[in-house]
């Protein structure tokens, strides 16, 4: 019998196959809360907020070739789950990391909704609550909408009928991306060496197939351009950090840093607070390797950065929306003002790339294939990043649930593939923090990177703070 449900995009379906033995393609959260949380409120307040959402009471199923959204009848208590955490050396956090990197391993059950939420009732004077949804519900903004729903006085989503048709960007991007690129994507893949570039030197000669206004040719050549930069990107250098990943993970995140600070930081030296938090990423992951006695001058290693492609207004709908640009980190370069400069400039020049249009293109394009297609397509990215790292703003006050104060938030994108380091920043509540990720054949400790991430904060705020101050604009001492 042919099951009723609602076809997948290309997208969400390239997310759900990615999983492997070394990565689950799990969106993790942590909260805590303060003061402690009780289950069965809990579970009332999912059953109220959560399950409105059409995502979060459909089950995924493959059937004929076509990967469906089928309705399901969720039993509340079956994804909101009492978690015990045992005692562990270090303490109540160090326990709560460690179940957080063994539930990252833990595949979420096929048949059912791919989300679940673990309860710690009683934890630190209140309670932690981990959070697994499986990539290909959402991304990371969509989810943002979902968190403020959940919250005091947040709203449901809004009530509308489903439309199973494609959104504009992805009916778009289908037209003018994926099909013109697809041909010229593939061959450069089948191609080997000399012969890739030989493929897009043709690609990109402008004289050729580019006609109509020089708004057109500009846009075309852009495409093209960015499309060669991604494609033919070199490798980032060899570190302990790269390889080939087990199956066990951990994860580590620091005190809350106070915002004001990075912002004063971020303009005494005519820099975005990205620029300041990211130098300050390169820095402690440099101080790190350093301290396993690696050689870091002139390492770089590179991060995929998730870019947004939705409207804001639209994140309610959820799915997948995002693009990716690779920023090429400074790992090895010790001056953290000199560190800050170039990240300025290395995210300056990323400004205005299609490079996130066209990797969500690639993910339109892998989606349409056969896994083993999609393993070949994705892999000429994997192979040469090191790292997956997310940016993402939250509220500027501190929320409540259930009349407890949300009091921290932590939460890590999955990696792909054989990338085994995953960085997260939020910022929350006036504070920005810093998490880690591993696999631990690669990082046996991912704390030992967190433990460097304040020290490189302390020393650019008082290398900024020696600096000459007054009419003089710093930022043209680059």
């Amino acid at each position: 019998m042919k099951l009723a449900g609602e076809g997948m995009s290309k997208v969400d379906t390239a997310w759900l196959r990615m999983d492997s033995a070394s990565n689950l393609m799990l969106i993790l959260g942590v909260w805590t809360l303060r003061p402690a949380v009780r289950y069965e409120a809990l579970c009332r307040r999912m059953q109220e907020r959560l399950l409105p959402y059409p995502r979060f009471r459909q089950r995924v199923v493959e059937e004929g070739g076509a990967t469906l959204w089928v309705d399901h009848e969720v039993d509340i208590h079956q994804h909101v789950v009492r978690e015990k955490l045992p005692r562990r050396k270090g303490g109540a956090q160090a326990a709560l990391q460690a179940r957080i990197g063994e539930l990252s391993m833990t595949p979420l059950d096929r048949g059912r909704p791919l989300w679940q939420m673990h309860l710690v009732e009683d934890y630190e004077g209140g309670s932690a609550l981990i959070i697994r949804i499986h990539h290909c519900i959402a991304d990371g903004i969509a989810l943002v909408a979902v968190t403020m729903s959940l919250v005091d006085g947040g709203a449901p989503p809004p009530a509308r009928a489903r439309k199973p048709m494609p959104s504009h960007a992805e009916a778009w991007l289908a037209d003018h991306l994926v099909k013109p690129l697809a041909a010229a994507a593939i061959k450069a893949l089948d191609a080997a060496g000399d012969g890739a570039a030989r493929s897009l030197s043709l690609l990109l000669d402008p004289r050729k197939g580019l006609h109509g206004t020089m708004d057109v040719a500009h846009t075309a050549w852009q495409l093209l351009t960015d499309a060669a930069a991604l494609l033919l990107m070199p490798d980032d250098s060899r570190t302990r950090l790269k390889g080939k990943p087990g199956a066990r993970k951990r994860v580590a995140w620091c005190p809350p840093l106070p915002l004001d600070e990075v912002r004063a930081i971020g303009k005494a030296l005519n820099c975005s607070i990205n620029d300041v938090l990211l130098s300050c990423v390169a820095g402690a992951i440099g101080q790190y390797l350093r301290a396993q006695g690696d050689p870091v001058d002139g390492v770089e290693i590179r991060a995929m950065i998730p870019v947004n492609l939705r409207p804001v207004e639209h994140a309610h709908r959820l799915g997948n929306q995002f693009g990716l640009v690779p920023l090429v980190l400074p790992v090895g370069m010790a001056n953290p003002v000199e560190r800050v400069y170039e990240v300025r400039r290395r995210m300056d020049a990323l400004k205005g790339s299609t490079q996130p249009l066209l990797a969500f293109a690639v993910l339109a394009l892998a989606g349409l294939l056969v896994k083993p297609a999609q393993d070949a397509i994705m892999d000429l990215f994997r192979s040469k990043t090191t790292a997956v790292m997310t940016n993402v703003p939250g509220p500027r006050d501190k929320l409540k649930v259930l009349g407890s104060t949300l009091e921290q938030v932590m939460f890590w994108v999955p990696q792909s593939g054989d990338i085994g380091l995953g960085v997260s920043i939020l910022s929350y509540g006036g504070s920005v923090q810093f998490g880690v990720m591993a696999d631990t054949l690669l990082c046996p400790e991912p704390q030992d990177i967190i433990d460097q991430f304040e020290p490189e904060f302390a020393r650019l705020s008082l290398v900024t703070l020696m600096l000459p101050w007054g009419d003089e604009d710093l930022s043209l001492r680059a």
